[in-house]
């Protein structure tokens, strides 16, 4: 049975990690995320769940905006042949989320660590971050550095990248990007 949103709660507070939570109706785009928060403060993220031909498994969560080249990203992870979206029933047997409610805190349900984590670097620089709790009808807001300490007791050390250099090449080919308004397991 996967976590559920108090479940990942309580895990916060006894790692001392400190959020606010909103809630709202269910969102599944950033599109639409961006229609309902009205002024909630900090970075706002979206989290692709993305696999390869090998079924390597990640998890890239960037700031809403930023476009993610998949072909430049393929090479950055050396994934096998091209990456895409997983399933749902690949995402819920892995993270324990359906498609709309993708966050990084759903790596308290990976207990086998499949799931690769990367992280934009640049998203690290915002305070706070907002992030589904497991469930696309709330939004928790964090620290950085509390996401970080999360993961890592979770058991997933984030890989970090600069996805800057990808959304210049993005701009250029303006193909094979992600770029937030899809609703296939994304969020």
């Amino acid at each position: 049975m996967p976590a559920t949103p108090d479940d990942l709660l309580r895990y916060l507070a006894e790692l001392g990690i400190k959020c606010v939570s909103y809630e709202h109706p269910p969102v599944f785009t950033v599109d639409e995320s961006k229609r309902l928060r009205g002024r909630l403060p900090g970075g706002h993220c979206k989290s692709l769940f993305l696999k390869d031909k090998a079924d390597r498994l990640w998890l890239v969560v960037a700031l809403e905006d930023r476009p993610v080249d998949l072909k430049r990203l393929r090479r950055a992870l050396e994934a096998k042949k091209t990456l895409s979206f997983g399933s749902a029933e690949l995402l819920m047997a892995t993270l324990g989320v359906i498609p709309g409610a993708v966050t990084p805190f759903g790596v308290i349900n990976d207990r086998e660590a499949r799931v690769q984590v990367v992280l934009e670097r640049r998203m690290l620089a915002r305070d706070p971050l907002n992030y589904h709790p497991l469930v696309n009808d709330r939004t928790i807001a964090l620290s950085p550095t509390d996401l970080l300490r999360f993961l890592r007791s979770a058991g997933h050390e984030p890989l970090l990248l600069d996805l800057e250099e990808e959304q210049a090449a993005a701009a250029e080919a303006g193909a094979g990007v992600a770029s937030g308004s899809e609703s296939s397991h994304l969020s």
